[in-house]
């Protein structure tokens, strides 16, 4: 295949007037040299015949390829702006204009070349507040208690530089693809202010997708009237990003956008209820103990700091503290807004949804909610799961001829690769199995019951054996699950394991529990694992070694994670919930064990221990999605 280079078109039309002008010269002399003359201007001719051609884009085996015409950054174009939208959050009275950068091929100028735009925007861009004590929640108190007030820390802003970034750049722009950045509302030199979930954060993507349909204006500098067109763009645009910046291509995609064709979100956010509560349950994501909605808030507000005092106190000091909830953790008005999976009827491009079942910062229901939903509108839908934590994207290959269908609007054949890819247990990220969809459609629900053994383990069985009685446990947040699943012998949880397994055994989807309980005081925590035992730990050992899934429950959302009502001590209520979904092969010779504790140190608030929570066996059971069903699980715990 031919590659072009590319040659500025004055350099090329002087050189086609000089071979003309020899040409003539030479015909018009009778020399020896005539011929070999003649010959050496033919060749002179489809040379500049070859370098000629206008450099575009290339596929091959239905991927975009480097093109050796984008590839040298020093023929890139680079330039930002400020977008126009249609909102004002910071009560300057004036629609918030976002800040936006551009990097494209020198070709978009001089050979009139229209390429599709992959765009990523992001709060984080221009720097964030530092962690610093305080600024966190204080989890240490009592279930229902008013928690100690919190440090509002001040961000500092990383500069003015007109670039925002440089992520996506070096992979799409050689590729032929121009990438776009932004900072979203209240960050960096865009106006506005955050509101993390809010309304502003899905419209000003769409502004910036109208702007480069030719929907919207743009603009030279923030406040002032010199208009820039976006003349290069072919009005395809594609957005992808990781965490936050992930999320925002699903805000974008919601609104229906015209022009926004694909997005590949990797470990988004999809419902910051389900991110800072669980069942009602006040939850923090992992690795960020006492995070809330107010404390993101203040994290990432880096824009003006002369409109922040708006911002704090119309969104921060009332909205969301008037709407979070700390007391009760149950879902209302405030959250639902902030949980796109409600607003998805307008949405329209295809989704490439990324994840990994071992995130417990963005847990993993995140993506398997909007991928169901998507798939059920019509959507065009895959997804991709790995076994690791937190980001993790597709395989470039899968990312590329994702963009190239949807964006170049080549026929790859895209719609018909498997629509699930997972990354197995000891594969590389790169080299996933296809599946026919997520969860394996060939994973059937099997219900496993209890059988007594506290203080040390008892028993799951497919086979219900009745007068189990009651086992209680007591809380004391001061052991971390880790300990509590390795501990022979302990009342701060209840363990119950299968026999050993004598085959692998594939769990795919959702585990559920029902659990019938009491507790002594009005309130309690309640965590479950998924264990994979022995537990293992040391060099050698994976992130997928020990823990299967996990889930939290406050049993006083037993109704609805909309209703709590207190606990009446000593009385037992049923509740059934979810654990978070899964795609994993229990080696031969691991025991799979649920355990059931009250406090999750890492995770929930920290009351005074020794709440005694008591746990109906009888009335409790755990229902595990596995590939073959009852049949395949029997087999593999048969002597």
């Amino acid at each position: 295949m031919i590659r072009f280079v590319y040659l500025p078109v004055i350099v090329l039309e002087n050189w086609a007037k000089s071979i003309y002008s020899i040409e003539k010269t030479i015909m018009k002399k009778s020399s020896p040299l005539k011929i070999p003359a003649y010959f050496a201007l033919l060749f002179l001719g489809l040379t500049f015949a070859t370098y000629a051609q206008k450099a575009a884009p290339v596929f091959e085996n239905g991927e975009a390829q480097v093109v050796e015409a984008f590839k040298d950054p020093k023929n890139w174009v680079r330039h930002d702006l400020w977008v126009a939208t249609a909102f004002d959050t910071d009560g300057d009275g004036k629609p918030d204009r976002m800040h936006v950068d551009v990097t494209r091929p020198m070709q978009t100028d001089t050979e009139g070349l229209k390429l599709p735009i992959i765009y990523e925007s992001s709060p984080y861009f221009a720097g964030t507040a530092a962690l610093s004590d305080g600024v966190m929640w204080n989890v240490q108190h009592e279930l229902g208690a008013t928690p100690p007030p919190r440090v509002n820390p001040t961000v500092t802003r990383r500069g003015e530089r007109p670039i925002i970034s440089n992520s996506q750049i070096a992979i799409w722009v050689p590729r032929g693809y121009i990438v776009v950045h932004s900072s979203s509302p209240g960050t960096g030199l865009s106006q506005g202010s955050p509101t993390v979930g809010g309304d502003n954060e899905s419209l000003a993507p769409k502004a910036v997708i109208d702007w480069l349909c030719g929907r919207a204006k743009g603009y030279t500098s923030p406040d002032g009237n010199e208009e820039v067109k976006a003349f290069w763009s072919t009005g395809k645009v594609g957005m992808t990003g990781t965490s936050y910046n992930g999320t925002l291509p699903l805000a974008a995609a919601t609104t229906g956008v015209e022009g926004l064709e694909a997005i590949i979100p990797i470990a988004p956010n999809t419902s910051y209820y389900h991110y800072y509560r669980s069942n009602g349950l006040v939850r923090s994501p992992g690795g960020y103990l006492g995070e809330d909605i107010d404390v993101l808030y203040d994290f990432i507000h880096s824009g003006d700091e002369s409109k922040r005092a708006y911002g704090n106190r119309v969104i921060r000091d009332t909205e969301m503290a008037q709407g979070q909830d700390r007391i009760t953790g149950d879902y209302n008005d405030f959250w639902a807004g902030r949980d796109y999976l409600n607003d998805m009827e307008p949405m329209k491009a295809a989704l490439l949804m990324s994840h990994g079942f071992n995130d417990w910062n963005v847990v993993p229901e995140h993506s398997l909610r909007i991928y169901e939903a998507a798939k059920a509108k019509g959507i065009p839908t895959q997804i991709f799961y790995h076994q690791a934590g937190h980001g993790g994207p597709p395989p470039l290959s899968m990312m590329n001829r994702w963009f190239t269908r949807y964006l170049h609007g080549v026929e790859n054949g895209v719609e018909q690769d498997a629509k699930a890819w997972i990354v197995r247990e000891n594969d590389k990220q790169n080299e996933p199995t296809p599946y026919a969809d997520y969860p394996n459609p060939e994973a059937k629900d099997v219900t496993l019951y209890l059988t007594k053994g506290a203080p040390k383990a008892g028993g799951l069985a497919t086979q219900s054996k009745s007068g189990q009685g009651k086992e209680t446990l007591v809380d004391n947040y001061s052991f971390d699950g880790a300990t509590l699943a390795k501990a022979d012998l302990t009342n701060h949880r209840l363990l119950f394991v299968s026999p050993t397994l004598t085959a692998p055994v594939h769990i795919s989807g959702k585990a559920k529990i029902t659990i019938r309980l009491a507790s002594s005081k009005p309130a309690a925590n309640l965590s479950v694992w998924l264990v994979s035992l022995p537990w293992t730990e040391g060099r050698d050992s994976k992130i997928n070694d020990n823990l299967i899934t996990r889930g939290w429950a406050d049993p006083q959302n037993y109704k609805s994670i909309r209703e709590s009502e207190p606990l009446v001590p000593g009385k037992f209520y049923e509740m059934t919930f979810e654990l978070q979904p899964d795609d994993q092969i229990i080696p031969a010779g691991q025991q799979i064990g649920l355990m059931i504790m009250s406090s999750d140190r890492e995770f929930t608030l920290w009351p005074t221990p020794g709440t005694e929570l008591t746990v109906d066996l009888d009335g409790t059971s755990i229902n595990l999605p596995i590939v073959g069903g009852k049949a395949a699980f029997e087999k593999a715990v048969k002597k």
